[in-house]
This record gives C-alpha cells, sequence and structure tokens, in this order.
C-alpha cells in the first residue's frame, strides 16, 4: 500500500512525455540530429569543420549528459565528476599502455573504473546536500587530481600520460576497423548513442520519475518513506558511469591524458556546458557542448584569453536565457 500511494504520489513531479504532435515533433528532431551526426563527415569540411573537432563535440556532450542526470533531472550540483572523466581516460590509457591493444576492452575497463568509483563514492557524497553536496564532490575530485600527480611513475605525474595509441579493431579474421579520424569519429557516435539511449530509457522510466521527484521535493519523498539517499546514489553511480565513458573516449582522441582531465576546473567546464544547452531538456547538453567546444576551438586561434569569450557568452545566457538555449526554445514552443 505504501509503494502504491509513493507511485502515485511522486508521479506528477515527473515531467509528462509529450504527446500527440510534440511526440511526433521530438522524434523528427531526434531522427534528423542522428542524420545530421551519421553524414557529418561529408558535410564538414564545407563549413569549415573536421572530424576531430566533432569528436570532441559529442564527447564533452556525452559528459556533460551524464552530469546533467544529476545536475539537471536529480537536482544534485557535482563539482567533482571530472574524477570520473578523469579516471576513465587514465584507464584506457593504462591498458593500452601495459595490458592489451583491444581497444573495446581497454575502453570497457576506462568506463568500469570510473563507474565503479563513482558507485562507491556515491553512498558518502550524497550524505549532504546543497553547498556541502558540492564541496564534497570536489574534494573527491581534488583526491584523484593529486593522486595522478603524485604517482609519477604509473601516471607521468604532471607530464601526463604517454605511449598509447589507437589500434584496429578487429571485427571479423581478415575485417578490421581503422581507428583514422573518420574511423574514430563514428566509434564515438556509436558510444554516445549508446549513452544517450541508457540516459532516455532511464529518465523515461519509473527510475527516472523518481530523479525528477527527488529534484522537486526531497521532503515530500522522505515522508512518503521513499529512500532518497539511496536513489540519489543510484543517479550519482549512473552518471559516473556515462561520463567515466567519455573520458575514455577522450584519451582515444588525444592518445594522451594528464592530470587536468581530472582537475575541478573540467568539472566546471561540464556544469557550464550543461547549463547553457538547458539543465531540463535531454538535448541541453549536446547543445552547450557544441556551442562550448566550436567557440573555444575558434576563440583560442585569435586570442589566449578565449575563457573571457566562453565567461561572456556564459553571463549572456543565464541573463537572457535562464532555462537555457533549449530550455527557451521550448518556451517559446509552449507559448505559441
Amino acid at each position: 500500500m505504501k509503494d502504491d500511494m509513493t507511485s502515485t504520489l511522486a508521479a506528477p513531479a515527473a515531467p509528462a512525455a509529450p504527446a500527440g504532435p510534440a511526440r511526433r515533433n521530438a522524434h523528427l528532431g531526434t531522427l534528423l540530429l542522428a542524420a545530421l551526426l551519421l553524414s557529418a563527415p561529408a558535410w564538414l569540411p564545407y563549413v569549415g569543420g573536421y572530424n576531430d573537432i566533432a569528436s570532441r563535440v559529442l564527447i564533452y556532450a556525452l559528459a556533460a549528459m551524464g552530469l546533467n542526470l544529476l545536475l539537471g533531472f536529480t537536482g544534485g550540483l557535482s563539482f567533482g565528476h571530472a574524477a570520473y572523466f578523469g579516471l576513465g581516460a587514465y584507464g584506457v590509457g593504462l591498458m593500452l599502455k601495459y595490458v592489451t591493444h583491444n581497444v573495446p576492452l581497454a575502453l570497457l575497463c576506462g568506463t568500469l573504473l570510473g563507474g565503479l568509483v563513482a558507485t562507491v563514492l556515491a553512498p558518502i557524497a550524497v550524505r549532504r546536500k546543497g553547498i556541502y553536496f558540492a564541496m564534497i564532490t570536489i574534494a573527491i575530485g581534488q583526491l584523484f587530481y593529486f593522486i595522478a600527480i603524485r604517482w609519477q611513475a604509473m601516471t607521468g605525474g604532471y607530464d601526463g600520460l604517454t605511449g598509447f595509441s589507437r589500434h584496429a579493431i578487429s571485427i571479423l579474421p581478415g575485417v578490421s576497423w581503422t581507428l583514422g579520424s573518420t574511423g574514430f569519429y563514428y566509434l564515438v557516435l556509436l558510444c554516445f548513442g549508446a549513452g544517450a539511449a541508457v540516459l532516455w530509457v532511464v529518465l523515461n522510466s519509473p527510475l527516472g520519475h523518481i530523479f525528477v521527484a527527488i529534484r522537486e521535493n526531497q521532503k515530500r519523498l522522505t515522508f512518503l518513506g521513499v529512500r532518497v539517499q539511496r536513489y540519489a546514489a543510484l543517479s550519482f553511480a549512473i552518471s559516473g558511469f556515462i561520463v567515466a565513458l567519455a573520458g575514455g573516449l577522450n584519451a582515444l582522441l588525444d592518445n594522451f591524458t594528464s592530470p587536468n582531465s581530472l582537475n575541478y576546473t573540467l568539472s566546471g567546464d561540464l556544469v557550464v556546458i550543461a547549463v547553457l544547452g538547458g539543465m531540463r531538456n535531454f538535448w541541453g547538453p549536446f547543445v552547450g557542448a557544441a556551442i562550448f567546444v566550436l567557440v573555444r576551438d575558434y576563440a583560442s586561434n585569435v586570442t589566449n584569453n578565449w575563457m573571457s569569450v566562453i565567461g561572456l557568452i556564459f553571463i549572456l545566457s543565464v541573463l537572457f536565457f535562464p532555462l537555457g538555449i533549449m530550455g527557451f526554445l521550448q518556451r517559446k514552443k509552449v507559448e505559441k
């Protein structure tokens, strides 16, 4: 009886699924995005782009979407998710350097490393809320940052981890997937699609509704007997796995990783990306990642103070689009 009451009363806090024309438009937009991403290597050169920048957009989008499960849909502000991004990167790099040349296996191990660490630390972090939760996540992230710096024999210290590279993936005897610029882009796209699908299924399940209900009213759920900390920890853990996958892909993109991939500044970048695109919109972090990465790439070629440009864009977004770019567009569509 208690469970029935919990599910009944908690459900209204979750976002209603789009119906009729709105649902068809959402599906059409997703299909259009998929077509654009699948054909990107063909049209990018005509707009001044290249495959590696497209790969980086997808990697940062995946990381920000993973963080956004916790930030935008569960209501937990983490400034330490770079820890899981960096652990995924170091996991992949160390596997390829010392253990195997099997890229999928290395990517799996990196994802498991970051995700399992997030799973173990989640119950500790979610014991506190608000600013205290944010401070705990920063402390956890900086702990791994200093471990990477001090453990020089294994991680390379300040100089970073080198000596590994992408290798072709053997699909069938005599058939391999070469991970050049284009081949690697499609590997990133495959992982991005898989990560986005997992997040979509989670958010549209009863579990996702509970996450949103936690964001809206934790006290109400606690009163109903829901173990809020357990569900918040689960959101934290799933988020950590997705972010770790993105970190592993980033290491493969650069054939290099460093303590900077564990630093709180990267965590701040992921938060900026999510807020810029729209925290409460599923594709908001993707839009934010595209803006962030493209502006950074262009501005860094013009000035060393490229962070000032990013900061200005973020300030303008918060002032004029408090719900993010996608949130603003969604609200305008509803008003019409």
